[in-house]
């Protein structure tokens, strides 16, 4: 018995084998190829989202602060009213413009007093007594107090005259008269006060010293107590 249908050719077969792995070649080489532009793609959408961090749980994270800018403060530029006044001297007063010495003080004195009684007291320190001025140029007000003081602790203005003159006739307003402590400087300087031409008045009152005479001169006797027409 003889066959008559044709053989087969075996190159189909092989042919088709061919073609299948051609695919699957070519397929791969796609998907190879797809990978390496997305791995070398520089203009990706996914390189132009921001990375960012999550928060826990997956939530965002808190905004950033704000950094604070430091301001410097504003530099204050002294005024015309915040600069510091000058005040007035307590040396002058405003009434006579004159310099105003304390009570104390050998300066405040008369000019003749004042040398006569510098080069005393001078002397009397030179020979180791002690001396001070007590009271010398007294301002008219405070001249005042002490006569209205006196009027009520002596009890009329005549007895309080033996102790203290008004201002008017108060040697002490004018800086010519000085009241000397302690009383070893009071002693010596009636002893010897002639010789600078310084004098004690009043029996009643052995503090109180005037430039009655020239230097050298004898003072003149004490006065039984100030009299209405002295200080």
């Amino acid at each position: 018995m003889t066959n008559d249908s044709p053989p087969r050719r075996p190159f189909t077969v092989r042919a088709r084998l061919l073609s299948v792995t051609g695919v699957v070649v070519v397929g791969s080489l796609l998907i190879w190829h797809a990978q390496v532009i997305d791995l070398l793609s520089f203009d990706s959408s996914g390189d132009k989202q921001p990375v960012v961090a999550s928060g826990p749980n997956g939530s965002p994270p808190p905004p950033a602060p704000k950094p604070v800018r430091k301001t410097s403060a504003p530099i204050e530029t002294p005024t015309a009213e915040s600069k510091p006044k000058k005040t007035p001297s307590p040396e002058a007063t405003k009434s006579t413009g004159k310099k105003k010495y304390s009570e104390e003080s050998i300066e405040g004195l008369a000019p003749v007093l004042r040398g006569r009684l510098r080069k005393a007291m001078a002397d009397a320190h030179a020979a180791g007594i002690p001396m001070r001025i007590n009271s010398g140029r007294r301002s008219a007000a405070k001249q005042q107090r002490l006569f209205d003081e006196a009027i009520k602790k002596y009890g009329s203005y005549k007895a309080a005259t033996r102790w203290v003159l008004p201002p008017d006739k108060s040697e002490h307003v004018q800086g010519r008269a000085v009241d000397i402590a302690p009383q070893s400087a009071m002693a010596w300087l009636e002893r010897v006060g002639w010789k600078y031409g310084i004098c004690r008045i009043y029996d009643n009152e052995p503090w109180h010293f005037e430039a009655l005479r020239s230097p050298g001169k004898t003072c003149p006797p004490l006065q039984d107590s100030s009299p209405a027409e002295r200080g």
